[in-house]
């Protein structure tokens, strides 16, 4: 099972008729993140692969795994506020059972970014699944 924000965004994107709304969905929910403070941004935290700036940022508490995240592309910003609500508060164990193609092809994402923005969204999701199984 998804994680309950997650399952929001879809009855979400479910009401929205157009990929035009969801596109402006994605890019409000990013804007809508508190930015990551500059010291965060660094080479450790950068995703590589992403045709954008893109840095992840996770905590694991006791067997929670939470990220923050920021880009400097306002749909790749929004891109992280969905992994966020599709991953964020999730047992670290769980982290690498989600099938993020799966649920994130259930908002119609797949068909609708460019390939360069699928090959950056599937670095994030690589880097939280290492994240979190190193964790392990």
């Amino acid at each position: 099972m998804a994680n309950p924000d997650f399952e929001e965004l879809v009855e979400t994107f479910e009401f929205l008729d157009d990929w035009e709304d969801r596109y402006r969905h994605v890019i409000d929910m990013g804007k809508a993140m508190d930015p990551l403070e500059d010291a965060l941004r660094v080479p450790a935290t950068k995703v590589d692969g992403c045709a954008s700036q893109v840095w992840l940022v996770p905590k694991i508490e006791g067997d929670v795994f939470t990220f923050r995240g920021e880009s400097d592309a306002m749909i790749v910003r929004g891109l992280i506020a969905v992994l966020v609500a599709l991953y964020d508060n999730q047992p670290v164990s769980e982290i690498g059972k989600i099938d993020a193609a799966a649920e994130l092809g259930r908002l119609g994402l797949n068909d609708h970014l460019s390939a360069q923005r699928s090959n950056g969204l599937r670095a994030m999701v690589e880097r939280i699944r290492e994240t979190a199984a190193s964790a392990s």
